[in-house]
Order: C-alpha cells, then sequence, then structure tokens
C-alpha cells in the first residue's frame, strides 16, 4: 500500500508542476534558512572531550583583586599566573595535569628550500598529549624532566611534520624555531577540536598549534605568551623575572581527577594552597576556585551565545511562515481533485485511505524540499566562510547528521503543513461529485 500511494503522490505531482514546484521551494527555503542557523549552533556547541567529561576538569583559581570579580560567569579568572602553575605542578594527586599557553615565532630547515615562515606553538607540559588523547604517528612526548629543565625539543603536527619534512619520520632531526635549533621527538596524528575546548580563551575555531614545545623553556628562551594575559594591579615588571613572579594570569591549566576521592583530595590541596598565599598577603579575595569538566568549561565561557540561540529561533518561525504558505498551496491543489477523490470514495475507498495518501503527497514534497533545503544550507554556509573569512571555517560545515536532520526536518514540515488539507479532502462527499458527473 505505501508503494501505491507513493506512485499516486508522483504522479499527482507531475500533473501540478509549477504549483508543486512552489511548494517544494516553500518547504526548501524555510529548511535552508532553519538548517544553515542549526548547523552552526550544532558544529559549535560539539564537546571534543565529551569521552574524557567525568575525569578532566579546567583549573580556576581566585586570585583577583579585592574590589571586584572579573567580569565573566565565574567571576574568576580564565587563567593562571606563572608562580601558581608551577606551585600546582608539584602536586601528584591529579592522574595528568597540564600547563600550557600559545605561543609562535619563525620556523627555518637549514639546507632546505622551504621559505621561513611564522607558525603558532604550545608551550606546555608532557602530560598533554596523553590527557588530551593525541595519537602519535612517530615517537612520543619528551621526558617529565624537560618541563623543569630547559631542553630545545619539539613535538609536530601531522600537518607541519608534511610541510617541512615531507611527511617522513622526523624523528631526531633538527629545525629551527625562532632561530634556536630544536630536535623533534615525535609527529602527532592530525588533531584540530572545534571548537577549541582546551583553550577558548584564545579564538574559540582557532586551528590547533602546529608545535609543541616544553614547559622548562620559559626562562632561557624567555618566552612570552601569544594569547590573553591579564593583571588587576599595577606592578613594577622590571625583568622577565619580574615578569614570572607577578600576579597576570596567561597560562591555561587543566587537570585529570579519576575518582571522586582523588577530586576530593585535589580540592583539599587547592584550598590549603589558596590559605598559605592568603598568609603570604595574596588572594585578598574570599577563598574560591573552580574545578570545571570541558562540557560546563564551553558553557561559562559562552561559546554558544544568546545571539546564536535567538536566531535559530527566528530562522525557525522563518520556517513555520513558510509551512504556513504551504498549507495554502496544499488546501488549493487538493481540494482540485476533490471530484477524483469522491469518485475513488464511491468506489470503496475508505476516508483514513483518502487521507493517508495526501498525507504521502505532502511527504513528498518534503522529501524534495529537503533535498533542495540541503543544497541551499550549504550554499548559506559557504557564504558565512566567505563573509567571516576563515573565522568559523572549521564550523560552517555541514556533516551527514545535519543533512539527515534537514531531510526529517523537511518531511515534519511538509506533513503538518499537509495534515489539514489531507482532513479537508478525506471528508470528501461522494455523493455531491457523483451527481455532477
Amino acid at each position: 500500500m505505501f508503494g501505491y500511494y507513493f506512485s499516486l503522490a508522483i504522479r499527482s505531482l507531475r500533473s501540478t508542476p509549477i504549483m508543486s514546484a512552489l511548494m517544494v521551494a516553500a518547504i526548501a527555503v524555510g529548511v535552508g534558512a532553519s538548517m544553515t542557523t542549526l548547523t552552526l549552533n550544532y558544529m559549535m556547541s560539539q564537546n571534543a572531550l565529551e569521552h574524557k567529561d567525568d575525569v578532566l576538569y579546567a583549573v580556576q583559581l581566585d586570585s583577583w583583586g579585592p574590589e571586584r570579580a572579573v567580569n565573566n560567569n565565574s567571576e574568576m579568572p580564565w587563567d593562571l599566573s606563572y608562580r601558581d602553575a608551577t606551585a600546582l605542578l608539584r602536586s601528584n594527586i591529579p592522574s595528568r595535569q597540564v600547563a600550557m599557553h600559545r605561543w609562535g615565532g619563525p620556523v627555518s630547515l637549514e639546507g632546505s628550500e622551504l621559505r621561513p615562515y611564522t607558525s603558532m606553538i604550545r608551550v606546555t607540559t608532557r602530560d598533554f598529549f596523553a590527557l588530551f588523547d593525541i595519537p602519535f604517528i612517530y615517537g612520543g612526548a619528551w621526558e617529565n624532566a624537560a618541563d623543569e629543565s630547559p631542553q630545545q625539543l619539539v613535538v609536530l603536527s601531522k600537518k607541519a611534520n608534511e610541510k617541512l619534512f615531507n611527511g617522513e619520520d622526523s624523528v631526531g632531526r633538527s629545525l629551527n624555531l625562532n632561530g634556536e635549533p630544536f630536535t623533534v621527538v615525535g609527529v602527532i596524528e592530525h588533531w584540530n577540536p572545534s571548537p577549541k575546548v582546551y583553550d577558548l580563551n584564545n579564538g574559540h575555531f582557532d586551528n590547533s598549534e602546529e608545535m609543541y614545545v616544553p614547559f622548562g623553556l620559559h626562562r632561557q628562551l624567555k618566552i612570552q605568551s601569544w594569547g590573553n594575559t591579564n593583571g588587576w594591579k599595577s606592578e613594577n615588571i622590571a625583568g622577565y623575572e619580574d615578569f614570572l613572579n607577578s600576579h597576570n594570569v596567561w597560562i591555561q591549566y587543566w587537570v585529570e581527577l579519576e575518582s571522586a576521592q582523588q577530586k576530593e583530595d585535589y580540592e583539599n590541596f587547592l584550598t590549603t594552597y589558596i590559605q598559605s598565599q592568603k598568609a603570604e598577603g595574596h588572594y585578598p579575595r574570599p577563598l574560591k576556585f573552580g574545578l570545571t569538566r570541558p562540557s560546563e568549561w564551553l558553557v561559562v565561557n559562552e561559546v554558544l551565545t544568546d545571539d546564536n540561540r535567538i536566531l535559530a529561533w527566528l530562522s525557525l518561525a522563518f520556517l513555520l511562515v513558510c509551512v504556513i504558505n504551504a498549507v495554502a498551496l496544499l488546501l488549493a491543489k487538493f481540494l482540485r481533485k476533490a471530484p477524483e477523490a469522491g469518485v475513488r470514495r464511491a468506489l470503496g475507498a475508505s476516508r483514513s485511505a483518502i487521507f493517508s495518501q495526501h498525507l504521502m503527497e505532502s511527504g513528498c514534497i518534503g522529501l524534495f524540499g529537503g533535498i533542495a533545503g540541503i543544497l541551499l544550507t550549504l550554499g548559506g554556509l559557504s557564504g558565512i566562510r566567505i563573509l567571516l573569512m576563515g573565522y568559523l571555517d572549521q564550523v560552517a560545515t555541514m556533516n551527514w547528521t545535519m543533512m539527515l536532520a534537514a531531510i526529517g526536518l523537511a518531511i515534519l514540515a511538509s506533513l503538518l503543513a499537509g495534515l489539514y488539507p489531507a482532513w479537508r479532502i478525506s471528508r470528501t462527499t461522494p455523493s455531491v461529485y457523483l451527481k455532477t458527473q
């Protein structure tokens, strides 16, 4: 029966091509507008660390000024100062812990025709790769000693390795980074989470860095952050050592706590640490710290803003307008076929059969509208990528999930639009039309 109704629906659509095209266009435009914003919201709300949401925590310490809190939802700085980060690294409670920030500099290769270029670099501790489950193609991470004493080692991304060494096993080879020789110890697989959960303070949708160097290089290379650096009071900073010992915050910090007991122990550790800082005259605000899971971190950092949500609701309202237009077109089309339905009723077709047949026709309009809506969505996302000049390239894309969602949304919208017209035509009285024959 499904196949029979489907063939009747296709035959009916062919008999009125212009009206059918108008109905498909109405659904397609509504779905295209809705799915463009819904796709953006869906991609922006992805959590690349969802599989570790129960064990990973972003660490915040309320080291800010006494008069006012930081102007964000957590009322605490997103980052830690260098002195706090190095103090927390001494704890052996977390299974893994990472202190890191963004850096950058010119990269060159001796004896190569490759022209020097500027690369984004992440200065981090060894646990970075294991904590975020980053697989290696060649080699591995540096030893723990490199996070405390200077060792000019580097881990390359797959993209950087292809650019510098044509994708070969480059472990043990050298490159110049910021004018200093570095030895490659590992090459990681492609890893580019979006949003960049591990560092939301420096561009939610920026690409991951191409190189990773040990945390222990700060003093030797006088490394400055290429990200946000914030402070709440004026400090006398005469040199790099003063900067490291200042209250400026610029380092992201993550820990892995695998059990409730481990989390409680770490909370006690942070409490004790802050109390010790208070005893030395620091941390003037009430004792407060934050351990935030990746999913919560995305929310408090407002990766998906209220503007995005409002835009999504507006696009759904636009789809509703398109559905109302489709209702009017379907009603006009079905009522024109009332004599045909009356004859079928007189020959024994039930009301439910007439209703199902016409609802099937509405569903077919939704199917075709959904396919056309996907094309419009792809066009809309392409326009966004062009207008924003690469800022949303990673999220302004449509995957198979959203394509299936577009088809589903279109069919649902067309079925809703077809309910009343199909019900009206199913109430046809056979005798009225038999008398007119």
